[in-house]
């Protein structure tokens, strides 16, 4: 199940989805770098879970808006804290993954 919540994207989108429903190209014109495919997928995926709602808009042509349910909002907490703990920590985990990857750069003999 963590899985299903916790990927990058579908944190991602239940982000946006957190303040304010919004209907597709507009999760898509917030999330730098996903793909339609991926976007369709996490949203079909969310709303299997039980965690986004799909609403067809009585527009023409058909519009799409999506939304959080109830079961997502109590999600909302833990995100906002998942979040600031990524924005303490970020920094220092860049810096050990780089001295990671020289560590084991220069025990294989690579080059970087």
């Amino acid at each position: 199940m963590l899985e299903q919540v916790a990927n990058k994207w579908s944190l991602l989108i239940l982000s946006v989805l957190c303040t304010k429903p919004s209907r597709f190209n507009e999760i898509m014109r917030r999330l730098d770098g996903i793909t339609h495919k991926a976007l369709a997928d996490a949203l079909k995926r969310l709303e299997r879970n039980g965690l986004v709602r799909r609403h067809v808009l009585p527009t023409a042509p058909v519009g799409v808006e999506y939304s959080i349910t109830p079961m997502a909002e109590s999600l909302r907490e833990p995100f906002a804290a998942l979040y600031q703990w990524a924005m303490a920590n970020g920094a220092a985990m860049e810096q050990y993954q780089e001295e990671y990857d020289r560590k084991t750069s220069t025990s294989t003999g690579e080059t970087l």
